[in-house]
């Protein structure tokens, strides 16, 4: 009697969490680092080193960096009135975050609620969405921002403002078009069915499937307007003395380039490897919150051939 063996079962596929997810990605864990830290500095920064980033020292002008002769706080030189660099850096830090943020988080707010609203509607509503949309993206978002901080007063909160308007469009394009493609799908007509309301419809069903993609939008975003703030206070319409930024630090520090690189170089070093930081963390949290390419990470590493 002939005995047939069964087939062999095939691996188990365990779901890995997104904490495992990140510690397989180095470059992703090396972003979130960086990421923390500057988050650190910006909360404890201005505490530990609020006095030493505004005390002059015309005996220590333009010392340069890497030297403990002044202490372990002027290790990156001092500027041309013979401030600490890193104080500055540090303190200017929360400064460039307390502007990004906000920002981000007001556009997104508004862009993702208007843009769902208008994507599950459709119609009129669709329509004029779209045609706002284009008005305030046929105007450049630094331009639009250098007009408008040219003729009000420039400060902290008239650039969160006019960035966080700027940019309202980008999300509510991105979450207009999720949302059209899901108030046709059968789940939603089937909530529609038995009598759910469209808000609740939008946030049970739409948004958790809209927000990974606008979340990666965010990210991206975040390092665009810590750029254009950085620009705008550059230009010297942007944050203003006594306060002070890292784009500010970037424009003081041009003057005498020269002589003294370290003022500028550091502060743009600084923006340069926040920003590049967070589009790798959104490159990453696109492919981990991504349910199909999520599962298929997770099945290469899982299942061994």
């Amino acid at each position: 009697m002939t005995t047939i063996d069964a087939p062999a079962a095939r691996p188990a596929v365990r779901r890995i969490s997104m904490w495992r997810l990140l510690l397989r990605d180095k470059f992703a864990c090396l972003a979130v680092v960086i990421l923390l830290v500057v988050a650190v500095a910006a909360i404890v920064g201005p505490m530990l080193f609020g006095d030493l980033a505004v005390k002059q020292n015309l005996r220590a002008v333009n010392r340069p960096p890497f030297s403990f002769d002044d202490g372990w706080a002027f290790v990156l030189g001092s500027d041309s009135l013979g401030r600490s660099v890193l104080a500055r850096l540090v303190v200017a830090s929360r400064t460039t975050l307390s502007v990004a943020i906000p920002a981000v988080l007001i556009s997104l707010a508004v862009g993702s609620v208007w843009g769902m609203w208008a994507g599950y509607h459709r119609g009129w509503r669709e329509n004029v969405s779209m045609r706002v949309a284009d008005v305030i993206l046929s105007f450049p978002s630094l331009l639009l921002a250098v007009v408008v901080l040219y003729v009000f007063s420039p400060s902290a909160a008239n650039i969160i403002l006019v960035l966080a308007i700027a940019r309202i469009p980008i999300y509510l394009r991105a979450a207009r078009a999720e949302s059209a493609e899901l108030q046709s799908r059968l789940f939603v007509d089937a909530a529609r069915t038995f009598g759910a309301k469209s808000w609740a419809i939008i946030g049970r069903h739409v948004a958790p499937t809209v927000m990974p993609t606008l979340f990666t939008v965010a990210t991206l975003d975040f390092c665009f307007v810590m750029l254009t703030e950085s620009s705008l206070s550059f230009l010297g319409i942007g944050i203003q003395p006594p306060d002070m930024s890292w784009g500010l630090m970037v424009a003081q520090g041009r003057q005498v380039l020269q002589s003294a690189w370290w003022i500028a170089v550091f502060p743009g070093l600084a923006i340069v490897v926040t920003t590049v930081s967070a589009t790798v963390l959104a490159s990453w949290a696109r492919l981990a919150m991504d349910p199909g390419q999520r599962w298929r990470l997770t099945l290469s590493k899982e299942v061994k051939p």
